[in-house]
């Protein structure tokens, strides 16, 4: 079993307060922090750029996790590269997404690729053997704060056994409706990176919301 993983989703947090916000987050025990960008095109919704992950890079001593949830990751790519410890791109976006899973790592960063509910498990096999992870979005992309889709499980179980069958090593991640509940239900299945937005920045105690999503199965 690969180690578990709490990854707190900054889409979640005060941006008017984001260096304290990140401060508190690794202090309850995040292991990386997640930041979900976002253009309003591939996406009905606009988050943040490059300048606010830059800030949170500033304030972050953990590793961050960059979800460009983006038309065009290929254009884009540059301009986070020297910000993130990992960078996840979509495979419905309009890209090469072998070329663009090597110039991740070629620009010295693990390479993500991520599915969303619609899209069918068997759109992301031929990438496999790039990949350092493999995200699947449990709620529909775009906004925080959504219901876990069930369903998605059987996405989470597919890759658990291919990445078995293949011989790989890459991190299985989970993004949507996390939470203490969700969250044993997808490292059942074989997740191990648990992205939490709500469920802990939400929480008056954010070290027992980290705490219980680690909970043993």
């Amino acid at each position: 079993m690969k180690s578990v993983l709490v990854a707190p989703s900054l889409l979640a947090s005060d941006f008017s307060r984001l260096a304290d916000e990140v401060r508190s987050a690794e202090a309850a025990g995040a292991d990386w922090l997640h930041l979900d960008v976002m253009d309003g095109h591939f996406v009905d919704n606009i988050s943040f750029g490059p300048a606010f992950v830059q800030a949170a890079h500033a304030a972050a001593t953990v590793p961050i996790d960059v979800h460009l949830m983006i038309s065009r990751p290929d254009h884009y790519l540059t301009r986070f590269t020297s910000i993130a410890a990992n960078i996840t791109v979509h495979v419905e976006a309009e890209h090469d997404v072998r070329k663009t899973l090597a110039a991740i790592r070629g620009a010295g960063c693990t390479a993500g690729l991520a599915l969303s509910p619609p899209t069918n498990i068997e759109a992301v096999h031929s990438y496999l053997t790039q990949i350092d992870l493999l995200l699947v979005m449990t709620v529909n992309p775009g906004y925080g704060g959504q219901s876990f889709i069930p369903e998605m499980l059987a996405k989470v179980e597919q890759l658990a056994t291919w990445r078995a069958e293949l011989g790989l090593d890459f991190h299985i991640e989970v993004d949507g409706g996390i939470n203490a509940s969700t969250s044993m239900v997808c490292r059942q299945a074989g997740a191990n990176v648990l992205v939490a937005g709500s469920s802990v920045f939400g929480s008056m105690d954010r070290a027992a919301a980290v705490a219980e999503l680690r909970k043993p199965i």
